[in-house]
C-alpha cells in the first residue's frame, strides 16, 4: 500500500474511533448534521424496476456492491438474485440518471416464504401490533454516488417512504444492517433495535454480522418532525419524506386499489431463476412446494422447479398473489333501517371477501354491499357475514357473495389470471 492510501487509512480508521467514543445522542446528532435533501437532479428517475434490462442492472448493481462488502462471494451470472425477487409479493425500487440504473432497493412483503430475517431475528412483537410488515433488502447504490451527499441514497428512501405508506398497504419496515451502518438508521429514521445484541453470522450475506430493526411508518412522521424541527429546509427529513413531491419519482398506475405490483411473468422468471441463475435448482423441497401453490397458473408451472417427489401441488389458491384495500359499505336491504355501515375489504376470491371492520355485523342477514374497487370501478354486491375472526386486536369478518356483478368478476378474474400489475388495466380481456 503507498504511503499516502496508508496515511489516509490510518486517519480514517483513528477518526471512527474517536467517533465511537461519543455519547450515542452525539453520534445521532452528527449523523443528522450531514443530511443533504435538496431536491435532486432532474436527470434522475425513480420508479418500480419492471424490465428484464432493468431488473438486471438491478441485480449485477447489488451483486457489485455486496461482493465489494464481503457479503456474497462472486456468482457466475454477476448478479445477486434470491428467491425473494421471484415473489409476487416483493417489489424491486430503482433508481436511473441518464437511463443508467444507479440505485435500488426491494421490499418484500410477507409471504409464504416469509422474510429473510426471520431465520435470525424473533418478530413476534412486530407481528402482534396492528398492520402489514415489509422487509427493505438489497439495497445498492452505485459507487459514483456513494460520497456525494446522498444524492441517490435520500430520493430511494423518500421513495420507499412514499410507495410503502401509499401504495404498499406497509405500516412496519424490517431490516438486518451490518453493525456498523445501524446508527444510520437509528438517527436518520428513527429504526429501533429488535434485539440488543449483534448476530455474528447471518448466512443470508456469507456470515457477515447484523443487527435488525424496525420501523413504525404510523409514528414514524411525528417522531421525525420534533427532531427535525429546527433544521433547514434541505437537512429537514420530515420535510423532506412527509411534505416534499418530487417530480423524480414515478408511481405506477393502478386501475384498482392493490397493493402489490408483481412484475416477474413466466419469461422474466425463467430467465432470472433458470437460466441465469441456479436460485431454483438450489431451492428446499419445501420452498419448491410453495412457489408451485404461490403461482398456480399453467403459464409458471412451466417454469417453476419440478415438485419434490413428483408431487402436485393442490390447486386451491392458498396465498393471494393481490392483497387490496378497498373501501366499501353495507347497508341493510330495508332502507330505513340502521344508516351504512363503513368497513375494509383487505382480501378477495371470486364468491367472497375478508373486511375489518369496526362494529358487530349481523351474521343472519344479506346485505347489500359497496366495494370501491378502483378510483372509477365500483361493484355492488349481496352478501352475508360466515366467519369472524380477531387479528391483532383488530376484527375481521368474511363475507359470501349471492351473485357476483360483471365489475366484481372482471376484477377478481384478472386477479387470478393476470401475471402483472400492467394486466389490471385490461381486466375485461380475461372474462369468458
Amino acid at each position: 500500500m503507498p504511503a499516502i492510501a496508508r496515511l489516509r487509512f490510518l486517519v480514517a480508521k483513528t477518526a471512527r474511533k474517536l467517533f465511537s467514543m461519543l455519547p450515542q445522542k452525539s453520534r445521532h446528532n452528527v449523523y443528522r448534521s450531514f443530511v443533504d435533501c435538496r431536491e435532486p437532479n432532474k436527470r434522475l428517475v425513480l420508479k418500480i424496476a419492471e424490465t428484464q434490462e432493468e431488473l438486471e442492472a438491478c441485480f449485477k448493481l447489488l451483486h457489485d456492491a455486496y461482493v465489494s462488502s464481503g457479503f456474497m462471494t462472486p456468482d457466475p451470472s454477476g448478479m445477486r438474485v434470491t428467491i425473494y425477487h421471484a415473489l409476487p409479493t416483493t417489489t424491486t425500487l430503482c433508481a436511473k440518471f441518464d437511463d443508467q440504473v444507479v440505485g435500488t432497493l426491494s421490499l418484500i412483503r410477507e409471504s409464504a416464504i416469509g422474510f429473510p430475517l426471520q431465520r435470525i431475528f424473533d418478530l413476534t412483537d412486530v407481528r402482534e401490533k396492528e398492520g402489514q410488515i415489509a422487509e427493505v433488502s438489497a439495497l445498492a447504490v452505485h459507487p459514483r454516488f456513494r460520497r456525494t451527499g446522498g444524492t441517490i441514497l435520500f430520493p430511494l428512501m423518500k421513495f420507499m417512504y412514499e410507495y410503502c405508506t401509499t401504495f404498499f398497504d406497509t405500516r412496519h419496515l424490517v431490516i438486518a444492517v451490518n453493525p456498523r451502518h445501524i446508527e444510520m438508521y437509528e438517527s436518520l429514521l428513527f429504526f429501533k433495535r429488535l434485539t440488543a445484541n449483534t448476530v455474528e453470522n447471518y448466512d443470508f450475506v456469507n456470515g457477515a454480522p447484523a443487527v435488525g430493526a424496525t420501523l413504525d411508518l404510523k409514528h414514524a412522521p411525528e417522531v421525525m418532525r420534533k427532531a427535525y424541527s429546527s433544521k433547514p429546509p434541505n437537512r429537514n427529513l420530515h420535510r423532506y419524506f412527509v411534505e416534499t413531491k418530487l417530480p423524480n419519482i414515478q408511481i405506477p398506475h393502478r386501475r384498482f386499489f392493490t397493493t402489490n405490483d408483481p412484475v416477474m411473468t413466466p419469461r422474466l422468471i425463467d430467465y432470472f431463476f433458470n437460466k441465469r441463475t441456479t436460485v431454483f435448482a438450489d431451492l428446499s423441497d419445501r420452498k419448491k412446494t410453495l412457489l408451485h401453490l404461490i403461482y398456480d397458473l399453467p403459464e409458471y408451472k412451466k417454469v417453476l422447479p419440478a415438485q419434490p417427489g413428483g408431487g402436485a401441488a393442490r390447486q386451491v389458491r392458498q396465498h393471494q398473489r393481490f392483497s387490496v384495500k378497498c373501501p366499501a359499505k353495507l347497508a341493510n336491504s330495508n332502507p330505513l333501517a340502521v344508516s351504512a355501515i363503513p368497513v375494509e375489504v383487505n382480501e378477495v376470491s371470486r364468491y367472497g371477501f375478508r373486511a375489518r371492520v369496526a362494529q358487530q355485523i349481523p351474521a343472519d342477514v344479506w346485505l347489500n354491499a359497496t366495494v370501491q374497487l378502483g378510483l372509477n370501478e365500483v361493484s355492488r354486491l349481496t352478501v352475508q357475514v360466515v366467519q369472524e375472526t380477531e387479528m391483532n386486536d383488530q376484527h375481521y369478518c368474511g363475507f359470501r357473495i349471492g351473485e357476483p356483478d360483471l365489475v366484481w368478476r372482471k376484477f377478481v378474474t384478472a386477479l387470478y389470471e393476470g401475471h402483472t400489475h400492467q394486466d389490471l388495466d385490461q381486466a375485461t380481456r380475461f372474462l369468458t
